[in-house]
């Protein structure tokens, strides 16, 4: 692709199935304790929401992010060294990626890796748009698995893997090493990570953040259930399950269920799932990290933690780590 050329490159998608999600969700319902996968969230409508979630007054994690991002983009800029390639887990909203390119030496190229397709697309285009001399390759895939990635015009000198926000919470801590193994291969020889973690703090500014008064979070979580309607053929009743999430102390996590009001019978491909009255589904784990918890789990998936950069509260950390 041309530099100047304003349309993003050809997708590259990874070989996987519309059965294979059907066949994890049902695994996932069939379990003592009912779940589905947060990553289930991000259909267009979802990441439409998510966005908006990212705007209210108690979600502090993204304006927190945000601040950190732009007071040291900097220093950021200069760990990260020009033209490299930077690879981001998670399309998201583009504002933090933003930062990055334009605050980043010579860009090689830019990967958004998503799930979704039409999100990817919408924010792989817009980017490419903004930024024509910047190549944008976007990848649809499953990012807990390892995927191959675009070959830029440009040769990069070194991959950065970005994986923002607090997602990486979304993961038990064992998975969350499964993922940033993951993350190291895609990083190559001399790649690093920067990566978003959300840290321990009171428990209120935690459930308020995931308990908003406007009820876009609920409306986000119950969204999964729309979702698996339309893509793969459930007859979820969305009116019939409500919102709940709570923090849990000993975990050091937050907990968001769908709660059933009634009893009551989902399908789902041929199979039934008999809910009882406050039956819950575990639709996310949001774990919150001291930095040497952290630091553990990144140093275990072949990761050194070089800098961290924090707010003045301590609310929220962007980390660069280095690929050992």
């Amino acid at each position: 692709m041309s530099p100047q050329t304003s349309r993003a490159a050809a997708l590259t998608e990874q070989d996987f199935s519309v059965a294979d999600s059907v066949a994890e969700i049902l695994e996932g319902l069939g379990r003592t304790q009912k779940s589905l996968s947060p990553k289930f969230f991000y259909d267009a409508r979802g990441s439409k929401l998510f966005d908006g979630i990212c705007e209210l007054p108690e979600y502090y994690l993204t304006r927190t992010e945000l601040a950190i991002m732009r007071a040291h983009i900097g220093d950021i800029a200069a760990l990260v060294g020009p033209q490299a390639s930077l690879i981001e887990f998670g399309s998201g909203s583009s504002l933090k990626t933003r930062i990055l390119l334009d605050g980043l030496d010579r860009l090689a190229a830019y990967v958004p890796v998503d799930i979704s397709r039409e999100h990817l697309m919408t924010a792989a285009e817009s980017l490419a748009a903004d930024y024509p001399h910047i190549e944008v390759w976007p990848v649809l895939a499953d990012f807990m698995q390892p995927f191959k990635l675009p070959n830029p015009s440009v040769m990069p000198l070194r991959n950065i893997v970005y994986f923002p926000g607090s997602t990486i919470g979304n993961f038990s801590p064992e998975k969350a090493h499964s993922l940033l193994t993951v993350m190291h291969e895609e990083a190559g020889e001399d790649g690093a990570l920067l990566i978003g973690v959300d840290l321990q703090k009171d428990r209120v500014v935690i459930e308020r953040a995931y308990n908003d008064s406007a009820g876009v979070t609920a409306e986000f979580n119950l969204n999964v259930l729309l979702r698996i309607n339309t893509e793969f053929g459930a007859n979820f009743n969305v009116d019939l399950f409500r919102h709940h999430a709570v923090y849990n102390e000993e975990h050091g996590r937050i907990e968001m269920y769908l709660i059933s009001v009634c009893e009551q019978t989902v399908r789902i491909d041929g199979r039934s799932f008999s809910f009882r009255k406050g039956e819950t589904i575990l639709t996310e784990h949001s774990h919150k990290y001291t930095l040497e918890q952290f630091g553990k789990i990144a140093n275990r998936a072949g990761f050194a933690v070089d800098t961290v950069w924090t707010d003045p509260e301590e609310l929220f950390s962007v980390q660069y780590c280095r690929r050992v």
